[in-house]
């Protein structure tokens, strides 16, 4: 994923980081039930060799795993532009298993994206907004539930930024100081002499709290922009001779994600179904002396840190690129990273059809069921638009070798 424990977008803009009841089924066909590609729907309008990248993505993590070697070698010898090749190998080569969670087989389909700010690597009028590197002084400790509850703690130094619990340490931690988190166990926070405080809030930092703690890495333009970069976890930032830089997560200041299209629905500020991400930006922008007061409801920052690479899409949890409108995040307790996933849903909200083969190549802490999946459209503002409208309904087939079963590639 562009991170594991991101939440993606339109589930962050309405309800925050929380986090889902386990599904009940495992990945397989509703009913039993498999079918041949070619009986999918739409199959036969499909434009395979736009796919065709990813799986090639995809290829890169999967030829280590059984089943999917002869697979791989195949697709990397197929042309993009010989359709009907590419038809034939998805066709003769794969089975189709369409996916349930319970007795559900529909779910929810959202989208995600790639930022793409204006900056510059020195500050100045036009780009006064920092994006922080991971501070020095920004130190974590895991924290079991069992332990949550007990007034005092102890720890020691383990390692550059990190702490370990243990009996005899030097450092005191008192739990009931930090913010509840359901995503995890870890506590992240600043020493003061020898005592763990919690890390500084979103409305601290931007106070100036870290005082030369956090390198800048950029600064840009737009500090709305900046907070959805915040949002997605990873970006580019397009410098003033015309190059990328590409920054990505490189970590958090320990708050829970809180919602501010949640707490602008709340306060009255909004309806429910304008709470998007263009919803939220046209509500700043009308009301800019608000900006601050905003942000300050959530209080999670996030610091990057450069990526190398060309101009490719991200890299998702696979460890491959991604690529725009072809990949997606899913929960690989019941999709298997790599594979291809035939999505048949609605293009943002519309009833018109958005039918493609995909591939499962990230992750997110929201994205949780068999019948769940996030769409990364890209990187830019066309992108943003779809990825901060989508939140449709849609069914999955998961695509594996002939011969292998769902449980086999988990």
């Amino acid at each position: 994923m562009l991170k594991k424990w991101l939440c993606l977008l339109p589930l962050l803009i309405l309800a925050g980081c929380s986090s889902t009841t386990a599904p009940t089924s495992r990945p397989g066909p509703a009913g039993g039930q498999t079918s041949a590609p070619a009986a999918l729907p739409s199959w036969n309008q499909q434009a395979l060799g736009d796919t065709l990248q990813g799986m090639r993505q995809s290829c890169k993590a999967l030829t280590r795993k059984a089943g999917w070697r002869e697979v791989c070698q195949q697709a990397g010898q197929l042309r993009a532009d010989d359709a009907a090749a590419v038809r034939q190998f998805f066709e003769t080569r794969f089975t189709a298993w369409k996916l349930s969670d319970g007795n559900r087989d529909s779910g929810l389909i959202t989208g995600y994206y790639e930022p793409l700010l204006s900056g510059s690597r020195s500050r100045s009028e036009r780009t006064p907004w920092p994006v922080y590197g991971a501070p020095a002084d920004l130190y974590s400790v895991d924290v079991p539930a069992s332990q949550r509850g007990k007034s005092t703690l102890r720890a020691k130094r383990v390692g550059a930024n990190r702490l370990a619990l243990a009996a005899g340490g030097d450092i005191e931690i008192r739990p009931g100081d930090f913010a509840a988190d359901p995503r995890g166990s870890r506590l992240k926070g600043r020493l003061s002499g020898s005592r763990l405080l919690p890390y500084y809030t979103r409305a601290e930092i931007n106070q100036g709290k870290l005082n030369g703690s956090a390198p800048v890495i950029a600064w840009v333009e737009d500090p709305v922009e900046l907070f959805f970069l915040q949002v997605q976890g990873s970006g580019r930032i397009q410098l003033e001779d015309g190059s990328f830089l590409h920054v990505g997560f490189a970590d958090q200041n320990g708050y829970p994600y809180q919602s501010i299209g949640k707490w602008l629905v709340d306060q009255g500020e909004m309806k429910l179904s304008d709470a998007s991400m263009q919803g939220i930006k046209d509500w700043l922008a009308k009301n800019p002396q608000r900006r601050d007061e905003l942000f300050a409801v959530n209080q999670s920052y996030i610091f990057f840190k450069p990526l190398s690479g060309d101009d490719g899409g991200p890299v998702g949890a696979l460890g491959v690129p991604l690529t725009g409108g072809y990949s997606i995040a899913v929960d690989p307790r019941y999709i298997p990273l790599g594979a291809p996933v035939y999505l048949a849903t609605t293009w943002p909200h519309s009833n018109d059809p958005l039918v493609r083969l995909v591939h499962a190549q990230d992750t997110g802490s929201a994205i949780k069921g068999a019948v769940r999946a996030d769409l990364f459209w890209g990187y830019g503002t066309e992108a943003g638009m779809y990825a901060g409208r989508m939140k449709q309904q849609g069914n999955l087939w998961l695509l594996l070798p002939k011969g292998m079963q769902p449980t086999d590639s988990l």
